[in-house]
Formats: C-alpha cells, structure tokens, sequence
C-alpha cells in the first residue's frame, strides 16, 4: 500500500499547529481507512529556525502520535529551502508527498482528491485556487498580476497555485537533481515533466496566528522567479538600448536639420532630461547584470541550502527494519 507524507514547513506558528495537528492526523487516518494510503503514512513538520515554540510543540506531537515527525533546521533558511528539506527527507519514507502550510487556508479535503489522482497515474498534482475572494483587493490584484508577469517572462508557472502540490516519489527523486541555491518550487516542479494535473479548491481564513508572506516577501519572490528563470529582462534591456539608439539618430538628425534652418534653442533642459533618462537605464542595466552576475556567484559557491539540527523521523527508519 502506496504511503502518504504530508510535509508542513513551519515559523512560528505555535498558535496554529493545535489545530493544523488535529486535521492533519484527521486527513491520514481517513485515507488508511480507506483503504487508499498505507499504515505507514505520517505527517513530517518542518521547523524553519522559529524562534517560539513551535519545535517544542512539535516534539510533544511525536511522542504523542506514531503519525507525526519532526525535522529542525539550524536556522531560518527560508520557506522554499525548508520546503525542500522536508520533501528531501520525506522520499524516503513516502510514497507519495503532499505540501501544505502550516496555516490550512489551503483546504485539507482536497488531499484525498490529489491521492485518488496520483493512484490514477498522476506524479504531480497541483492544487490551484478556484478564486480569490478571501484576499484583499490589493493583495488579489498584485497576485494575479504576478502570474501575469510569469507567463509574460516566458516562465511555465501553473495560474493560482503556490505550493500546495501532490508530488510521487520518483517525480521527488527528479526534484533532488535541481541542485540550485536560487530556489523557485513554482518554476522548478513544473520542469520535471511528468504526467501531472489540478485539483480546485476554495481558500480559506486564516485560523490562527499571521501571515509569514507580506507584500515585500511576495515582491522578492517574484523578483527571485523572474532572474532564476528567465532572461526576458535582459533582452527587454537589449531591445530598450536598440531603440533609444535609434531615437538619438533620429534626433540628431532633427537637431542637424534645426541648425541649417537657423531655428536653434537653447535646449538645456532637454539636454539634461536626455543625460538623466540614459543614465537611469544604464544604473537599472547594470543593476540587473548585476543580479545575474550575483546569482552565478551564489551557485558556484555551491554551500549548502540548510543545515538540519534534528530529524526524528530517522526513528521511522529503525521502526521498520
């Protein structure tokens, strides 16, 4: 029988994990009754350097549940590298991984739809959002308008989805040859090409503590997307120096033509708005190489992507030899 791991990434949700706990355990205990997941199946909490007590709450849920394990990284290093660090540890153990946030406001009932799915013959499921009538208007706004920007970069993202996705264990296996330090899940799963599908479903409320993604942390993001995947806004540069070249010719050209007429004015203002306006997209131009050059310099580096404190769920290897 196929098992099921659902790795949660954590920060500091102490008050959430009671409730993200109960359901969880819900959810698996549900689908081995089923029938349609393994005994073996389990939860694995990934702490990403919280600084409350969401690994201590973690540790009393393992002694309390066989269905609940625990990973600790040794500092904050990040959702998507926790993320990975939890998948990583969890294709080992799991048949089959589902990614969530430690939040729910993706909606746990869908987990059996991507599981009948992946016992269809589907290795990566997404589960994608049917609206967004939870959000604020600017916060619905700014996503969508971010999808946008994606598919506008040449980027093969799926519309309205984040991370919570169904992957297989072989489709994980895949997913550990990305050996990039730059990470971006959203651009990255979709490169591994196996069959794959959607499940829709309807965000809910957040129950308990805030939000780990304000508006500055969702801009990085898509920042980190666009130069990680795509180099649209290299060539954007190349073509928007093409065509100021050509408007200099042409302006010459006028500015030629002024002079033999006699129609000279004094243009300092001109002249300076001109100097002002090159001079802004060459420091934007550089500043992008710059980034690129940055993240070259970052992957060469090749330093690990987190470091692991604690790993319970090594118990479950010993359980079941």
């Amino acid at each position: 029988m196929n098992r099921l791991c659902i790795v949660v990434p954590c920060y500091n949700e102490e008050e959430a994990l009671a409730y993200t706990n109960k359901e969880l355990i819900s959810i698996i205990q549900r689908l081995v009754e089923a029938g349609k997941v393994g005994r073996g199946s389990f939860i694995l909490y990934v702490d990403d350097g919280s600084r409350d007590k969401t690994w201590n709450i973690i540790e009393e849920y393992h002694k309390e549940s066989p269905f609940v394990y625990g990973l600790k990284l040794a500092k904050n290093s990040g959702h998507q590298n926790a993320l990975t660090a939890g998948l990583l540890a969890a294709k080992d153990y799991g048949d089959m991984i589902v990614s969530i946030d430690a939040d729910l406001q993706d909606d746990v009932s869908v987990i059996e739809e991507m599981v009948d799915k992946f016992i269809q013959g589907y290795d990566i499921v997404y589960g994608v959002r049917k609206k967004r009538d939870t959000d604020t208007f600017f916060k619905r706004t700014t996503a969508l308008g971010f999808y946008r920007l994606m598919r506008a970069m040449k980027i093969d993202i799926v519309y309205n989805h984040a991370d919570y996705r169904l992957m297989s264990k072989r489709a994980v296996e895949v997913f550990s040859r990305y050996e990039e330090r730059n990470l971006f899940l959203r651009g990255i799963i979709p490169l591994i090409g196996y069959r794959s599908t959607v499940v829709t479903y309807d965000r809910k409320l957040r129950i308990a503590g805030e939000s780990k993604y304000p508006f500055s942390k969702m801009l990085s993001m898509a920042f980190e997307g666009i130069t990680s995947f795509s180099i649209q806004p290299i060539l954007m540069i190349t073509n928007l120096g093409l065509l100021i070249v050509l408007f200099s010719i042409l302006a010459a050209i006028y500015g030629f033509y002024s002079y033999l007429s006699g129609r000279v004015v004094a243009g300092w203002t001109s002249i300076i708005l001109s100097i002002w306006f090159i001079g802004g997209v060459q420091l934007l131009s550089v500043g992008l190489i710059g980034t690129y050059i940055g993240k070259i310099y970052i992957e060469v580096k090749q330093r690990p992507r987190y470091n692991v404190e604690t790993n319970n769920l090594l118990e479950k290897q010993h359980e079941e030899s």
